[in-house]
């Protein structure tokens, strides 16, 4: 284990430069290019990864190397990330989030989970809830779920956007239109302000999902994850892909892509989201705060004051 003054990625060769581009390329969306979610992203999709146990060893590397990146960060105390999570139910954005972030100081970094807005949030725009929780400098944010709720599933539903308290003269053709230029907007402005980005769909088979909700149902421990709803909305899982899709084809800018994860092997997904990540905070040249010469000077001072205590 590398102490704070080593380099946190010395030996992690899989997130070299050449290793990650290859690594990256069929999980990120092209800025600009339109993607075919069905045809240019398979769930199944493992990298050169044969088996779980042939990735343990680069997981554990680069969850080690997450911690002092993330120490880094806070202390620099100069960008703040935020971490963006969209699925459908049961890809494994609970258990990814847990397992990534199981080194990380809890002091450098909060979860919020966006479920069905309250009356007080109705009662704002659609920006409104996440822009409070956005992650402060020097700290990791975490959306389970987010703002891009307000395009996916009101436009599978669109009995909900007529329940968001919007003048009527709001909803109409242009306003999908609208927010994908808004969120767009609200994103390269976070950016310029020194946020960083990332957004993961966790991207799991109609299959694999099946199999997952009928493990949440025979396993007692696993009952509170389900909901009748989870299988109803079964029924809409085309539309979600179609709207899905073109929230990829809108939303995925240079400044702000979308990666999509493969998530039937949650093992692949962890490792993936872990790797973006450190790739990221290591583009920032993170470093500790260095002290003036002034500031050298009082803490040899204070070193002596101690050192001649009785």
């Amino acid at each position: 284990m590398s102490d704070r003054h080593s380099k946190p990625d010395s030996g992690l060769k899989l997130f070299s430069s050449k290793s990650h581009a290859e690594f990256m390329r069929p999980l990120i969306v092209p800025p600009g290019q339109k993607i075919s979610l069905a045809k240019d992203y398979d769930p199944d999709y493992k990298a050169h990864y044969l088996k779980k146990s042939d990735s343990k060893s680069d997981l554990r590397e680069v969850i080690e190397a997450l911690k002092h990146y993330q120490d880094m960060l806070y202390a620099q105390n100069t960008y703040s990330l935020l971490i963006i999570f969209q699925a459908m139910d049961a890809a494994g954005k609970d258990s990814t989030i847990k397992h990534v972030m199981s080194g990380i100081n809890p002091q450098g970094c909060q979860v919020h989970s966006f479920k069905a807005p309250s009356t007080e949030e109705l009662d704002h725009d659609y920006l409104w809830r996440c822009s409070k929780a956005l992650p402060e400098r020097g700290k990791i944010g975490i959306f389970n779920r987010s703002y891009y709720e307000e395009i996916l599933v009101t436009r599978v539903h669109p009995e909900i956007i007529e329940q968001r308290q919007l003048p009527p003269s709001l909803i109409d053709k242009h306003l999908w239109k609208q927010r994908f230029e808004e969120i767009n907007n609200f994103e390269n402005y976070l950016v310029k302000n020194g946020t960083v980005i990332l957004k993961f769909f966790l991207n799991v088979s109609k299959k694999e999902q099946k199999k997952r909700f009928l493990e949440r149902i025979d396993r007692p421990e696993k009952n509170w994850k389900f909901s009748t709803n989870d299988a109803k909305e079964r029924a809409f899982w085309d539309d979600y892909m179609t709207v899905y899709e073109d929230m990829f084809n809108h939303t995925s800018t240079a400044w702000a892509p979308w990666h999509i994860i493969s998530a039937d092997h949650k093992w692949f997904t962890r490792l993936a989201v872990a790797g973006i990540i450190y790739s990221q905070l290591k583009e920032l040249n993170l470093h500790y705060p260095k002290v003036s010469e002034a500031q050298h000077q009082e803490l040899l001072q204070a070193k002596v004051m101690l050192e001649s205590e009785s």
